[in-house]
């Protein structure tokens, strides 16, 4: 981290000093670990050692084309697995090679959608070999996904995951653990474990600047613009693959993407039938169990796909437990030119609190104390929890008019509700709109009380898109309308004196209406170059009718933004590159309007220009992307408050990020292979001005700080995965992750931060096929391994008394080595 005025280039060899540091430490501790599980295995390994050490010498490779059975067609994108393992994707000639292969005969699993997975036995040749697909002649395409996911030569930063890549780590942590190995993600838990309430963020931006969608249809709160993964536990496990975008990205529906996408897609057709039951076991009484089962196509034209999941904790942290469970039920008609899809997905979620985060004095010997519940004399509340239920239900239709022209619509319905519950003490009257109470000849300002506040909130629209696709030119046109009510009100289940209970002293409602249209158009230049247009406009509407603390404002705002993005692409044979630029807007949250009319809130406003390039072999792949995100009128937490005395975002004028992604793999043999991932970046707010209370003169105090750190902005985020495969269908995989110094506020302040830390992980996996079952596979996860003591999570807070001024950081601690195992079994 960079600190302000002459501790610049001290502070820049510092961050540089520790990153060198954690990473020769997890070097020694990589080669530690291994040790220890080899050890017992050392003349058994040595011997594979040697032997593979003879067949590198000799190594082949497959050559291969997959096509069309009936055209000749070449497939591209088409899915290539080896011996069960991730292997390759086609290119757009249907073309692939897997390298670095010892002499012997091999299955080769490859699958795209539309066509009959099949499996071939192979050997190494020095001749292209042709893999022949058979066409189910129905129409399977996901058009909803694909019309708003940016695509293989789009301009735009991104990653992706697999079916498979996601099942090797889906233990029972929530999704953003699951994504902790892409580049520039950062993920915390208020558990501590990674069950129950959990975060990330992407290059710095929080989950409120990040567009989430499912099967195209928007996931964020409309009202926080948050992600709550915790309302759907589970949800990994019937998703078929996620795309991450970094930066604005390709146009989407829902929030305005401000940092980072996230597309998660569950519309993928499974043509064969399955069944599964996976069981995870691990620290602190965790366990998932998960039973899904589908159908394949039956009678040609039906398939149907089931989950249902249970999900508990009792978490790191005193008394954070979650106990989570959900149902996923997709069932699908398809024909030769159409398709009709009905998704019904429920989340059942109760976790005792732990969002307050613990004091910087308890962080050194009490990590683990929660603070919710301890208004209650005596033992702490035991019902200090949140609780809430949410279904969703998605219809689509896609249709083929002809071969270039596809065409989408969807239906959705999101039902909340749910309420968290406090135990408060010495709670006066008057917040509840009520006179002191009188018994007798005493009058009581003040009681003891049990709340709900709740929230009641349906989210319903429709999105659509048209693309067509010929010759050299792609077009798509979309968009969406949505519509949020939500009923916000609270409610006193129990008092000690003077409140009857089911009282209600707030009752508000909000509404939000958001409107977009995007058109988006690429066409090839010539054999290497492409150009992209993306032009969206979104209406934004806001209605709400008062706060809880705040009742009698009424707010009525309306926001229009057009969001122009355009970019060149260049791609030959194996290297990709791209420069683009995005101009993305965003309104502001439903808190940031409690103030009133008089301080309304401006909208905000980001230029994001990206410029990658990406060299991809069969054996190994190399990326890099720089990325300038300049910001307007970006709302932070300044510590001012508002004319209602909480602490509101403010729009401060100029603050931008900045820096390079880079990003490899390779398989350096076929027992080994290496990946990982490198974020440099420098994240400024220009001028920041700090505000805190002076309790001894009343009102607020200011402090102009000038050039400042943007806060949970690390320099550097860095992750390796180092994974060998001692025999066939076994793997261990030691994943690490680095994070350089974030800051708590705005201010660059190292006694207000959280410290750098290096996590190693372990996992060992492996799978035994066609014996007693289809598939069965024992996995086991050692998160954590060195015990290493870290805090990727807090908050800061100032103020003056008795003439001092005072700072107090909470944090949120992460567990020291915990442990899970699984056996997943197919049938």
């Amino acid at each position: 981290p960079v600190e302000p005025d002459q501790g610049n280039a001290c502070a820049g060899k510092v961050d540089s000093i520790l990153f060198l540091h954690f990473a020769f430490a997890a070097f020694l501790q990589i080669n530690f670990f291994s040790h220890l599980i080899f050890n017992k295995m050392k003349k058994l390994l040595l011997g594979i050692c040697y032997s593979l050490i003879g067949q590198i010498v000799f190594s082949q490779q497959i050559t291969g084309k997959v096509v069309d059975a009936q055209s000749n067609a070449p497939i591209p994108s088409a899915s290539i697995e080896i011996d069960g393992q991730p292997g390759t994707l086609t290119n757009e000639k249907g073309e692939f090679r897997l390298s670095k292969l010892p002499s012997g005969t091999y299955m080769l699993h490859i699958s795209s959608i539309g066509f009959k997975t099949s499996h071939f036995s192979v050997s190494p040749s020095k001749e292209t070999q042709v893999f022949k697909l058979e066409s189910w002649n129905l129409f399977m395409q996901p058009v909803e996904v694909k019309a708003i996911r940016a695509g293989d030569k789009a301009p735009f930063t991104k990653s992706n995951l697999t079916k498979k890549e996601i099942e090797q780590v889906n233990l029972g942590q929530d999704l953003p653990f699951l994504l902790n190995q892409t580049p520039s993600v950062v993920v915390n838990s208020d558990a501590g474990n990674g069950v129950g309430y959990t975060g990330l963020r992407i290059r710095g931006t929080d989950a409120t600047r990040i567009n989430m969608t499912i099967n195209g249809i928007p996931y964020n709160d409309a009202e926080s613009q948050g992600l709550f993964f915790v309302n759907l536990p589970d949800l990994a496990s019937s998703v078929n693959n996620i795309q991450i975008q970094r930066g604005v990205g390709t146009s989407s529906n829902g929030a305005g993407a401000f940092g980072a996408t996230i597309n998660f897609s569950t519309n993928e057709v499974n043509t064969t039938p399955y069944a599964e039951i996976n069981n995870s076991f691990g620290s602190f009484n965790t366990l998932k169990h998960t039973v899904k089962a589908g159908t394949g196509i039956i009678n040609d034209h039906f398939t149907v796909d089931a989950r249902l999941s249970k999900v508990k904790s009792d978490g790191y942290i005193d008394r954070a437990t979650s106990d989570l469970s959900s149902y996923f039920l997709s069932a699908a008609y398809l024909s030769e030119k159409s398709s009709l899809r009905l998704n019904i997905t429920s989340g059942k979620e109760k976790t005792y609190q732990a969002w307050y985060g613990i004091t910087e004095a308890d962080l050194i010997n009490n990590r683990t104390v929660n603070y919710a519940g301890t208004e209650k004399p005596g033992s702490p509340y035991d019902n200090e929890t949140d609780n809430y239920k949410q279904d969703h239900y998605q219809l689509f239709f896609n249709h083929q008019f002809s071969p270039s022209i596809t065409f989408n619509t969807a239906l959705f319905l999101t039902n909340g509700k749910g309420y968290y519950e406090q135990y408060k003490a010495g709670q006066a009257y008057s917040k509840y709109r009520l006179p002191d109470f009188i018994t007798g000849n005493d009058t009581l300002r003040e009681t003891d009380l049990i709340r709900q506040l709740w929230l009641d909130n349906k989210y319903y629209g429709q999105i659509i898109s048209l693309m067509y696709k010929s010759g050299q030119d792609q077009f798509s046109f979309g968009g969406g309308w949505n519509q949020y009510d939500g009923h916000h009100f609270g409610e006193i289940i129990w008092a000690k004196a003077g409140i009857d209970n089911k009282y209600r002293w707030y009752d508000h409602r909000a509404k939000k209406n958001d409107i977009n249209l995007y058109t988006k158009y690429q066409r090839a230049l010539n054999s290497k170059f492409s150009l992209f247009a993306d032009l969206q406009y979104r209406r934004v509407a806001y209605k709400i009718d008062g706060f809880r603390d705040n009742p009698t404002v009424k707010i009525d705002e309306t926001y229009n933004f057009f969001n122009p993005k355009f970019g060149l692409s260049y791609n030959w044979k194996e290297v990709q590159g791209y420069i683009s630029y995005s101009l993305g807007q965003k309104e502001p949250n439903r808190d940031d309007f409690e103030a009133g009319q008089q301080q309304l809130p401006r909208p905000e406003k980001l230029h994001d220009i990206e410029m990658g390039i990406e060299k991809k072999t069969s054996h190994y792949s190399l990326g890099a992307t720089l990325f300038y995100m300049k910001y307007k009128n970006q709302l932070v937490l300044t510590g001012q408050i508002n004319d209602v005395g909480a602490y509101t975002r403010t729009n401060i004028p100029n603050s931008y990020r900045a820096g390079i992604e880079l990003q490899g793999s390779s398989l350096i043999t076929k027992w080994l292979q290496v990946s990982g991932n490198l974020t440099l970046s420098t994240n400024k707010v220009k001028d920041f001005t700090e505000y805190y209370d002076d309790y001894d003169n009343g009102g607020q105090k200011a402090i102009a700080h000038g050039t400042t750190d943007i806060a949970y902005s690390p320099n550097t985020v860095a992750g390796i995965q180092v994974s060998f495969l001692p025999a066939k269908n076994f793997t261990i995989s030691l994943p690490g992750k680095y994070v350089s110094r974030q800051y708590l506020d705005n201010t660059s302040q190292q006694s207000r931060s959280l410290n750098p830390y290096y996590v190693q992980d372990a996992r060992i996996s492996y799978t035994l096929r066609n014996f007693l079952f289809k598939e069965i596979s024992f996995l086991f996860q050692a998160n954590n391994v060195f015990s290493k003591k870290y805090e990727p999570n807090g908050y800061s807070f100032s103020y003056q008394y008795g003439g001092a001024v005072t700072t107090e950081n909470y944090y949120f601690p992460m567990a020291s080595l915990n442990l899970m195992g699984g056996v997943n079994v197919k049938f």
